[in-house]
């Protein structure tokens, strides 16, 4: 669920990591360790066609934008 939070903050919503970071309350390295992870994942997926899985608890999407 980390994976797809930074890329959806990052690559979605165009936030610079360090925005991103603090929107997910964790430093901007962790943040880049999480987004090139989710990156890796997604290459994967597509180039060998992997299944991609979202999963990992239970979890309520807002669409709410925090400022």
């Amino acid at each position: 669920m980390d994976e797809f939070e930074a890329l959806r903050l990052a690559d979605y919503q165009g936030l610079s990591q360090k925005e991103a970071a603090k929107s997910m309350r964790i430093s901007q390295q962790t943040f880049s360790r999480i987004l090139r992870k989710a990156h890796n994942l997604i290459a994967k997926g597509i180039t060998i066609g992997s299944a991609i899985r979202i999963q990992g608890g239970q979890y309520v999407i807002s669409s709410r934008e925090q400022k």
